[in-house]
């Protein structure tokens, strides 16, 4: 796919796991508001998409794409910058029980602002040796292919791909590596599926703005895991050169975690200069 002579503008972006849409819709659109945000991208809405609430985000100013699934999985993007070419999935992208891979509800395409934005749910993994985590590692690679080939027919596309990732692919991104020795999102294949989309020419963004262990994007409702500060850093915004270029800053809201009704992932905000 290519994006002919697009608009070059600021724009300020935005990924979530919100948890439930429906739920959270309050938060979401405070969240738009509290950092001017141009465009969001969202994961787990878990809703169909004649259950979004929709009215909240046009009265605000925004177009919305979703693509949902029940109460699982779901994603969606809101826009108030342009909302173009909605795509359904990727072109390869695998299935797991079901016999259309796009009624999954994993991975929505739009361009945004001039911006190949995707919102993308990557699977669990569940555990080692499960079926489901092979599906995880067959679904990245395809992601991986499907990124490399939207570059080389187009390098000077700006392309996001934003989301839920499942891995967290340096030991700084788990806060405690013995706990999580033997289990997913830090096992070595899940680390090298990541690292085949770095290579095909994705950068991790928001990492130079955000160094250092211990910082994380999602902490587990168990066990007080976030005022024990025992997280994960599992959202991720990867660009290609042609987006990396023009970022200027991007944090994480981890204010967004706290008090009652939080999703148990932090948004991910990256600026864009022109």
């Amino acid at each position: 796919m290519s994006v002919a002579a697009p608009r070059v503008w600021s724009v300020r972006i935005a990924t979530w796991n919100c948890n439930s849409i429906r739920s959270r819709v309050d938060r979401a659109v405070a969240l738009l508001e509290r950092h001017d945000l141009d465009v969001l991208a969202l994961q787990e809405t878990k809703c169909k998409d004649e259950q979004f609430p929709l009215q909240r985000f046009t009265d605000a100013g925004y177009e919305v794409a979703m693509h949902g699934f029940s109460q699982w999985n779901g994603v969606a993007i809101v826009s108030r910058v342009g909302l173009a070419d909605v795509s359904v999935g990727f072109e390869g992208m695998p299935t797991f029980g079901e016999p259309d891979a796009a009624a999954e509800a994993r991975a929505l395409g739009a361009t945004c602002g001039g911006v190949r934005l995707w919102s993308l749910y990557v699977p669990n993994g569940r555990e080692l040796g499960h079926p489901h985590l092979a599906y995880k590692l067959a679904w990245l690679d395809a992601l991986r292919a499907a990124g490399s080939s939207w570059l080389a027919a187009d390098p000077d596309l700006p392309v996001a791909l934003m989301g839920d990732w499942n891995v967290a692919p340096t030991d700084d991104d788990v806060w405690s590596t013995e706990f999580f020795e033997g289990k997913t999102h830090v096992s070595p294949p899940e680390r090298e599926a990541f690292r085949g989309v770095v290579d095909a020419g994705f950068a991790d963004v928001v990492r130079p703005f955000t160094p250092g262990p211990g910082v994380f994007t999602y902490w587990d409702y168990t066990q007080l895991r976030f005022p024990k500060k025992q997280g994960m850093r599992i959202d991720f915004c990867l660009g290609s050169p042609a987006f990396a270029s023009r970022v200027g800053g991007a944090f994480i809201d981890r204010e967004e975690r706290k008090g009652k009704g939080a999703s148990d992932h932090a948004p991910v905000v990256v600026e864009l200069q022109p």
